[in-house]
């Protein structure tokens, strides 16, 4: 903040979380009996309980984050024979082959993309527990990239779902899935929710309480 710049709530404006709209603070306002004018959601300064609802759709994911790595993703059955693969054991299959750029696309999407989520909103949740003044704008960006490229981690479940659509076309073999790609999808969903449970004005607001 520069100069005589103020927030929005100083001036006693709220903006909508489900339809965006700017709208001015009744008089005698507490958190959550307002409503919006345009879609008739429930206003909030500021959304409730984020810090504690988004550590704890986190700390599942984290949890369920280990058996989507260790557990098979998905089985494939070939004239009575099945091969179970993990995430990893997928990628190197890949790999050999010959698929190099899906096997890369497959490895950043369910490996780096939810790893680096799951370690910005921690890194996030960390830095407005400790009021932390540490370059706000950049953590504000580095959110806004975080709640987008996220859901783009689910690429490899719609992979399997092609595969098992393709292969039983074929009748030449069968791929079930496994619980490891439950687990993926849940990490995903938790962390997707987790994203949009942070609330990233938390960050500026101890910028405020400091100055």
């Amino acid at each position: 903040m520069r100069g005589s710049s103020m927030t929005a709530a100083q001036a006693s404006l709220m903006s909508c979380h489900a339809c965006h709209q700017l709208s001015r603070m009744p008089a005698g306002f507490t958190n959550g009996d307002a409503f919006c004018p345009r879609c008739e959601a429930h206003i909030h300064v500021r959304k409730p309980n984020s810090i504690s609802r988004t550590w704890a759709l986190l700390i599942a994911a984290y949890i369920l984050y280990i058996p989507a790595n260790l557990l098979p993703v998905m089985t494939v059955i070939s004239f009575g024979k099945g091969e179970a693969d993990t995430i990893l054991s997928g990628v190197k299959e890949l790999i050999h082959a010959g698929m190099l750029p899906v096997a890369l696309l497959v490895f950043f999407a369910s490996i780096t993309v939810p790893v680096l989520k799951l370690l910005v909103l921690t890194f996030l949740l960390l830095s407005v527990q400790f009021k932390s003044r540490w370059r706000p704008r950049e953590r504000t960006f580095l959110y806004r990239i975080t709640e987008v490229v996220g859901r783009w981690s689910m690429i490899d479940i719609f992979m399997i779902s092609i595969l098992i659509a393709l292969v039983k076309l074929e009748a030449v073999a069968t791929i079930e899935p496994g619980m490891g790609a439950i687990s993926f999808a849940a990490v995903v969903i938790l962390t997707m929710f987790a994203a949009i449970g942070f609330d990233p004005r938390l960050i500026w607001d101890t910028i405020e309480e400091q100055r």
